[in-house]
C-alpha cells in the first residue's frame, strides 16, 4: 500500500468520528479567550490518541508528533482556530448550539475537528515521515487583537524557529463546492482595523435644528467624506475597503439626539498604505465633527496585518493537493477582503492558508459565513483531512532541509 492509499484508508476510518467531534463542538461554542470547555475536550481527544500536548495562550492547545521514519530536525505547524461568534443560531438541526447567543458561524468547529482527525491520521502514519508535526489549536481568531499574537508571544515556537519549514491553515468556504480546494499565492487576505466613534452634539426639537448641533447630520457628513480616502487617495491597484456597519442615533422623527455611535472597519493589502490611510481616516474623524460644532471620541483598534501566502510554498502545496485529490479539484482563487490573524504566522514563517469547499446545494441551502443559518457539508472532511495530512508529510520530507 503506497502513502496515498494508506492516508485515504486512515481518513475514511476517522471520518465518522470527526463528524461526531465537530457536532459536539458545534453544540458547545465559546467566545474568544473563553474556550475552556473546548480546550478541555481537545486535550481529552489528544490524550486518547496518546499525543503529547501543552496549554498555550490561556485556552489554546499545542500538541506534536515526531515521525518515526528517521531523525530530522524539520518541523511543520498545522493550525486550527477554536472560537465561536456572538450569534444566536437559527438552524433546526439536532446538533444546534446549546449556548444562548453563541454559535460556530465561521466553521471553527470544523477546523478544530479536522485537525484532531489529521492528528489521528498522522499518529497512525508516523512511520511514513521524519521530523515533527505541530498541531496548534488557537483561541480567539474572531476578536482583535486575536490569539495568534498571544501564541507567538508565549515563546513556544522559539525552540522550533530554525526547524519550521511551513505553517499551514485552512478555512471552510461556502463559495466553493464540496470537494474543491482554493489557493491564492501571494497576497490573499486583508488587514483589518476598527473604528469606534461617539459624536456628541446638542439635542433638540426636529423643528428647530438651528437650536441644536445635530450629530446625525454630522455623522452622515463624516461617512460621506471618509469614502473619498478610498476613491480619491488610494492607489487603485491596492485593494482597499472602508465600511461602517453601525450607526446609532437614538432620537425620533421629531427629536434630534444628543449623540450618535458609529463603528466601522478599514481593510487593505499594503502595510505602508495602511498606515497612511489610518492617519488620514483618524484625522478626518477628529476634524469634521469639530468643524461642525460637535465633540468626538474615537477608539482605533489595530487588527491583523494582511495575509501573505508564500508563493513557492503555495506552489508546492497546490501540487501536493492535486496529487492526493486530483488536478480538477484545486482552483487558484483571487484575493479575499476578509481578515485572519493567521497573517501573523505568515509574517514570520513560510505559510499557506487555503480554502476547503463546503457548499452542497443538493443537501441543503448554503448560507454565508457569520450568518445565523451557516452550516457545512461534512463530506468536506474527506478532502480537508487528506489535503492537510498529505501536504504535511511531503513538505516535511522534501529534501530534508530547512527550506523549501
Amino acid at each position: 500500500m503506497n502513502l496515498q492509499q494508506q492516508l485515504r484508508s486512515l481518513v475514511e476510518e476517522q471520518f465518522e468520528n470527526v463528524v461526531k467531534i465537530r457536532r459536539i463542538l458545534h453544540q458547545h461554542p465559546e467566545l474568544s479567550f473563553q474556550e475552556y470547555q473546548t480546550s478541555t475536550f481537545i486535550k481529552a481527544e489528544l490524550d486518547a490518541l496518546e499525543i503529547p500536548h501543552t496549554s498555550i495562550a490561556t485556552t489554546g492547545v499545542f500538541a506534536w508528533i515526531d515521525g518515526l521514519r528517521g531523525a530530522a530536525d524539520d518541523a511543520i505547524v498545522l493550525r486550527a482556530d477554536m472560537d465561536g461568534l456572538p450569534i444566536q443560531e437559527m438552524n433546526e438541526v439536532d446538533y444546534r448550539s446549546m449556548e444562548e447567543g453563541v454559535m460556530h458561524a465561521c466553521g471553527h468547529d470544523f477546523h478544530s475537528a479536522n485537525l484532531l482527525g489529521v492528528a489521528a491520521v498522522l499518529k497512525s502514519a508516523a512511520s511514513a515521515f521524519s521530523g515533527r508535526v505541530i498541531f496548534l489549536f488557537q483561541p480567539a481568531e474572531e476578536r482583535i487583537p486575536g490569539g495568534a499574537q498571544e501564541v507567538l508571544r508565549a515563546g513556544v515556537f522559539e525552540e522550533h524557529t530554525h526547524r519550521i519549514k511551513a505553517v499551514l491553515g485552512l478555512h471552510v468556504s461556502p463559495r466553493l463546492d464540496t470537494g474543491k480546494v482554493g489557493i491564492c499565492p501571494g497576497r490573499f487576505m486583508a488587514s483589518s482595523d476598527e473604528f469606534y466613534i461617539r459624536i456628541k452634539g446638542k439635542g433638540g426639537h426636529a423643528a428647530e435644528p438651528h437650536q441644536a448641533v445635530d450629530p446625525v447630520y454630522i455623522g452622515a457628513q463624516l461617512l460621506s467624506s471618509l469614502q473619498q480616502i478610498i476613491s480619491r487617495r488610494a492607489d487603485p491597484s491596492v485593494p482597499s475597503v472602508l465600511t461602517f456597519g453601525r450607526f446609532i442615533g437614538n432620537g425620533a422623527a421629531n427629536v434630534i439626539p444628543e449623540e450618535v455611535f458609529m463603528e466601522g472597519t478599514f481593510r487593505t493589502m499594503d502595510e505602508q498604505w495602511r498606515q497612511v490611510a489610518l492617519k488620514q481616516i483618524t484625522q478626518m474623524i477628529r476634524e469634521i465633527p469639530a468643524v461642525l460644532g460637535a465633540e468626538v471620541e474615537l477608539e482605533v483598534r489595530h487588527g491583523y496585518p494582511f495575509l501573505y501566502n508564500d508563493p513557492e510554498l503555495a506552489g508546492v502545496a497546490r501540487g501536493l493537493f492535486e496529487e492526493i485529490l486530483g488536478s480538477d479539484t484545486v482552483n487558484e482563487i483571487g484575493i479575499w477582503m476578509a481578515a485572519e490573524d493567521f497573517a501573523h504566522y505568515s509574517r514570520q514563517y513560510p505559510a499557506v492558508f487555503f480554502l476547503i469547499g463546503i457548499r452542497n446545494e443538493m443537501k441543503k441551502q448554503q448560507f454565508g459565513l457569520h450568518n445565523a443559518r451557516f452550516d457545512v457539508d461534512e463530506g468536506a472532511f474527506m478532502h480537508a483531512m487528506l489535503s492537510m495530512a498529505y501536504a504535511a508529510i511531503n513538505i516535511l520530507d522534501k529534501d530534508n532541509s530547512n527550506s523549501l
